[in-house]
């Protein structure tokens, strides 16, 4: 995995979270609603950083959710739920990583 620098502002095509075409500025991470359209931050939609954090807080929560369960007590339904938690958190933190790492990195 390779170190991304989240210093310098990234040219924008669009809006940085809907993906609109125009051109609203550079997304700089350090400057929250930079690069988004003006539906959007009317929309008060949160920033990148803000979903990113949510993902990661939730992928957290459903792995403390399944190391709290008891295998040798539990259902065969508890654990395919507690499973199928972890696996979608899991996608979602690994689907983050992607678009950081995307292949013009």
């Amino acid at each position: 995995m390779t170190a991304v620098s989240r210093t310098n502002p990234a040219p924008s095509p669009g809006c940085a979270l809907c993906a609109t075409p125009g051109d609203f500025g550079p997304h700089h991470p350090s400057v929250p609603r930079s690069g988004l359209c003006p539906a959007c931050i009317a929309a008060g939609k949160p920033t990148r950083d803000g979903l990113e954090r949510a993902v990661v807080i939730v992928a957290g929560q459903s792995l403390a959710a399944a190391e709290s369960l008891s295998l040798a007590t539990a259902a065969p339904e508890e654990l395919a739920y507690h499973l199928g938690a972890v696996k979608r958190s899991l996608r979602a933190v690994l689907q983050l990583i992607a678009l950081l790492e995307g292949p013009d990195r």
